[in-house]
């Protein structure tokens, strides 16, 4: 590993976009780590594109352990980051912490878990025991029924608690936290307010980082991408130039455009 939580924080503070994607095997994570991927996700959205479900719900801790085996053993200098899968976080500290660490011990050198302030004092439990946390905000995928399905948070009255989650979060010692589906405006104010990177999908374009799910920016997952993907193989001759071309558009700030983002 070459990038860190360290690199991520100078990165934002030079004013460098920071690039995620996902990533669920060896020979994606080894393409994906040598296309320069600043940090590759090893996303509960596996749970959609790598087994056909609905939502990323009935992902277990085995299938994250798993995955996290396999990407670990692809790449070289990308940050890893696991996904705490529903259910494996939420009940107590205690029993994050037992799942972050079995993470990290598949390969993640980092962890993400989706939730705001009722998040705040699992995250400092975590970081205070030495585990690099990221946390999530916005549309959160594992509460997809709970939400009503997969829509835009953050617009009108809701915006301020996306703030204060936001500022929870940091509070906490998160090292990131990632935006997701929320108004554009909403995510520059946050991204304005943290001194800690943020990471947009669907968040628009003064996110400090962007990250996709691997399967929707290749335009190989079977059903309906969301609208803030972008289909990169598109104008590619190959997936690894592909992947390149994302990187280069978010390096550049021509990836989110307008009608990447939301209102």
């Amino acid at each position: 590993m070459s990038v860190t939580v360290t690199t991520l924080k100078k990165m934002k503070d030079a004013g460098d976009k920071i690039t995620w994607l996902t990533a669920y095997d060896y020979s994606f994570a080894n393409l994906v780590d040598e296309a320069g991927v600043d940090a590759i996700l090893v996303g509960d959205s596996l749970g959609m594109v790598m087994q056909g479900h609905e939502t990323p719900v009935p992902v277990t801790m085995e299938d994250s352990i798993y995955h996290t085996q396999c990407v670990a053993r692809g790449s070289s200098n990308s940050m890893i980051v696991g996904d705490l899968p529903f259910g494996s976080y939420q009940v107590s500290k205690e029993q994050a912490y037992e799942n972050a660490v079995r993470l990290m011990q598949a390969g993640a050198h980092t962890i993400k878990l989706e939730g705001g302030e009722l998040q705040v004092e699992t995250i400092k439990f975590l970081v205070e025991r030495g585990i690099a946390v990221c946390a999530h905000i916005g549309l959160t995928p594992q509460s997809v029924h709970q939400l009503g399905g997969f829509k835009i948070q953050g617009r009108g009255a809701a915006a301020k608690q996306l703030l204060e989650d936001a500022i929870g979060v940091e509070q906490a010692g998160a090292f990131g936290v990632v935006l997701e589906a929320i108004p554009q405006d909403l995510a520059a104010e946050i991204t304005e307010r943290l001194s800690i990177p943020t990471i947009g999908i669907g968040a628009g374009p003064k996110c400090d980082g962007q990250v996709l799910v691997l399967q929707d920016m290749l335009g190989i997952y079977p059903k309906k991408s969301p609208k803030f993907s972008k289909n990169y193989m598109a104008a590619a001759d190959t997936i690894k130039g592909a992947v390149q071309n994302y990187v280069s558009e978010v390096k550049g700030g021509a990836f989110p455009a307008a009608e990447h983002s939301f209102d």
